[in-house]
């Protein structure tokens, strides 16, 4: 431990940040891309997430949605209000439960979902381009584990 604890202040005083310092460095990076990406369209990331959801599952219940999001059924209501009033998703009557409304992405919604998408992949070549190809496979290999 104490092997780990000293190996880490030299790497410190010799310039290098910790690894949890340098992720949170590039996700900040990526966050701030990803707003600049998004304002020409009037997205926000939660706007894109719900578009994603529904385009990726299809038609579903508000309160998958919001199970799908993570977020409180109420929060979800005001999403998808959100996106209704931009014509991006639609809400229908559930035919099998009165008491449900049902909500999918429209054809403006995923025209504009296939732009951001474009407009994102050309963020992520900025960022990961660096990297060579094996590089990018492996961190990406990496990331993927973390996130289980």
């Amino acid at each position: 431990m104490a092997e780990q604890g000293n190996t880490r202040r030299v790497r410190e005083s010799a310039g290098e940040e910790p690894l949890s310092e340098a992720f949170w460095a590039v996700a900040r990076r990526l966050r701030e891309m990803s707003q600049e990406t998004l304002a020409p369209w009037d997205i926000s990331p939660s706007h894109l997430r719900a578009l994603r959801v529904l385009k990726r599952y299809g038609t579903m219940r508000l309160s998958e949605l919001s199970d799908h999001l993570h977020i409180a059924p109420r929060s979800a209501t005001e999403v998808v209000d959100a996106l209704e009033s931009r014509g991006l998703v639609q809400r229908s009557p559930d035919p099998g439960d009165r008491r449900a409304t049902l909500v999918e992405v429209t054809g403006q919604g995923a025209t504009i979902l296939e732009a951001i998408r474009a407009a994102r992949g050309t963020e992520a070549e900025r960022v990961f381009g660096r990297l060579s190809a094996a590089d990018r496979t492996d961190l990406a290999r990496i990331l993927r584990a973390l996130q289980d």
